[in-house]
């Protein structure tokens, strides 16, 4: 299937390691020119390497998304580099700081995880409707759906969730899409996972035990979905929080 992203013009906040190193890596593979920051410049500069030899124009800042004029600046040299915007994709997270349940926890997750993608997307939505639409898909977490998980961290995911539906809603005049990503418990080097395997391999195994297919994730199983949200042939699809989690989330709804 041909996804028609050959040439698109693609953002993707935290984009050296994990989940969105492997969606940037898969647009490249479609043909997207992909621009990509994060906070550390050795996985970034690697990202960044590897995605120049997809053949394909690439933009990679050294950028603290929770900071907004260093995030506006990376926008917009995005912006200037491609000469166009097609697609946003919000992926970073205070993970580990997030799980506090205290001042610091809550203020960090929502500055890098809500408010960095609520700013991202009020910078991109004008250059989509001047150029006649685009997509904007946020990665959430299935935290966010269901009670269980650090307090600070499932509501910043919430949070997520809510504000892609409405924007869905609101945007859709525009031709501008907007979908959410809420995957489960993905494993990879130097991720959360991997660190708990080898730290808490008991707690490992209880998490494990609630994935009906009996592994942990990968980032590019949810790159995959991801890839797809933002293709022409997700033309009808928006306000869609899209689970890839193997099961790990129970609930009808």
């Amino acid at each position: 299937m041909d996804l028609g992203l050959r040439g698109k013009c693609a953002v993707v906040t935290g984009g050296s390691k994990g989940i969105g190193r492997a969606i940037a890596l898969a647009l490249a593979e479609e043909g997207a020119h992909v621009a990509i920051c994060a906070r550390g410049e050795e996985a970034l500069r690697d990202t960044e390497r590897v995605l120049r030899e997809r053949g394909v124009e690439v933009v990679a800042a050294v950028c603290d998304v929770s900071d907004p004029a260093a995030l506006d600046g990376f926008l917009e040299s995005a912006r200037k580099a491609f000469g166009r915007l097609d697609i946003l994709v919000n992926n970073p997270s205070a993970l580990a700081s997030s799980f506090a349940d205290d001042e610091a926890g809550w203020r960090s997750g929502f500055e890098v995880d809500v408010m960095a993608a609520v700013r991202a997307t009020w910078k991109v939505v004008p250059w989509f409707a001047e150029s006649g639409g685009g997509c904007i898909l946020h990665i959430s977490s299935v935290s966010g759906l269901e009670a269980g998980s650090p307090p600070a961290y499932a509501a910043a995911k919430a949070a997520l969730i809510s504000h892609s539906k409405t924007l869905a809603v609101s945007l859709a005049p525009q031709k501008i899409r907007v979908n959410v990503i809420a995957p489960g418990s993905i494993e990879f080097a130097g991720g959360l996972w991997e660190a708990t395997k080898q730290n808490d391999p008991e707690f490992y195994s209880t998490v494990l035990g609630t994935i009906p297919w009996g592994r942990m994730g990968t980032p590019e199983e949810v790159a995959n979905a991801a890839v797809f949200l933002v293709s022409e042939p997700a033309s009808w699809i928006t306000g869609v929080c899209l689970g890839v989690d193997g099961g790990q989330r129970k609930a009808n709804i």
